[in-house]
């Protein structure tokens, strides 16, 4: 199996709850703000330090399991898991009862 087959798994999911969360009307238009700026900053820190620790050699990937798309030195899937990670925490919590991401109790 391939990473980016693995990885649509997870964004597969992540994007389920995230709807199954928009269509109970749990989340609103602050929501999907503080999303795109949570998946904005989640992407730019796993370029830095994904890059920053390939370089090092920390790790690495075989080669028959990544696409050869890459961002520098890292292959494109790795930013699969921290994009499912800030798509489906807010709505997890948003789903099991937590406030009302983008309202407020006042």
């Amino acid at each position: 199996m391939t990473y980016l087959l693995l990885n649509a798994v997870f964004l597969a999911v992540a994007a389920l709850v995230a709807a199954v969360a928009g269509v109970r009307r749990l989340i609103s238009h602050r929501f999907v703000l503080a999303v795109a700026i949570a998946v904005t900053l989640t992407l730019m820190l796993t370029a830095v330090f994904d890059n920053l620790m390939i370089g090092a050699g920390l790790f690495s990937y075989d080669p028959e399991h990544i696409s050869g798309l890459f961002v520098l030195l890292a292959p494109i899937e790795d930013f699969a898991y921290p994009l499912a990670a800030a798509i489906l925490l807010p709505a997890l919590w948003a789903l099991v009862g937590g406030t009302r991401l983008g309202q407020t109790d006042e």
